[in-house]
């Protein structure tokens, strides 16, 4: 509307009220051509995406020479998650596939989404915790998996504390057998501390100061407020979901914590 106007008073100025005329059609002329430019480029960073993402796991899956099954089901259970279908889910597969092979270029594809999530960290965060999702499906995050998470949260800015955190808060808000979840109540306890970033010995209202924030910076509607896509935004809720229940299992171990 606004380039309408705008051409329809720039058409009136120079030519009374042919050129209002003229003008209002060369600015919706132009607005039509600028909202088609802004779709066609969200569909390729949505594209770049779904590559970087899905490109990197094949090759963290792949990292202790062998592609689980329970990681190839964890992959695509988050085909559902991320709501892929037809054309996009066969792109996330071509993408997985290409990371496994021996020549991936890792650093060019951490860098190919280092340019789309234009280093926000949330993002940044959601992209490492689905990375994490798929190593640890199959019940333990090998230390060569480890080791090239750290290398790639590093090349995004993170550090291996971070990593640290993210695994332990996958760790605390994970149940069942075939999860990082199945682990003694005070190691799954101590993950919890750690996801929320404090110690055993942190008093109730710093807990609940860390739970806060760390909700606060994560709720999903404040996240796609600050640029996150749409396809993301269910990995979002699941980690308000897995910080929720860390904060659950230290309520439940502290009564001054509530």
């Amino acid at each position: 509307m606004g380039l309408i106007v705008f051409g329809a008073i720039i058409g009136a100025i120079a030519g009374g009220l042919p050129g209002f005329i003229i003008g209002g059609l060369i600015g919706y002329g132009a607005g039509f051509l600028l909202r088609q430019s802004l779709v066609g480029g969200l569909r390729v960073v949505q594209s770049q995406l779904l590559d970087s993402v899905f490109a990197v796991m094949g090759a963290l899956c792949k990292a202790d020479n062998v592609v689980t099954r329970d990681e190839i089901n964890a992959v695509e259970q988050m085909f559902g998650m991320l709501n892929l279908h037809g054309e996009q889910r066969e792109q996330a597969k071509a993408a997985f596939n290409r990371g496994k092979q021996p020549e991936f270029d890792l650093d060019a594809a951490v860098d190919q989404f280092a340019r789309i999530s234009h280093g926000r960290r949330p993002l940044v965060q959601l992209f490492l915790q689905l990375q994490v999702m798929a190593i640890s499906a199959d019940g333990r995050v090998d230390p060569t998996e480890h080791a090239m998470l750290v290398r790639i949260a590093r090349r995004l800015g993170l550090s291996e504390a971070d990593v640290s955190q993210l695994e332990a808060l996958l760790r605390a808000g994970t149940t069942g057998p075939s999860g990082l979840g199945a682990r003694p109540t005070q190691s799954k306890l101590a993950d919890a501390y750690i996801a929320l970033g404090v110690t055993p010995d942190t008093d109730a209202a710093g807990i609940k100061r860390a739970y806060r924030k760390l909700i606060s910076q994560n709720h999903p509607d404040k996240l796609a407020a600050r640029g996150l896509p749409e396809s993301m935004r269910a990995v979002a809720e699941e980690r308000s979901r897995e910080i929720n229940s860390a904060y659950d299992l230290i309520k439940e171990a502290r009564s001054d914590v509530r």
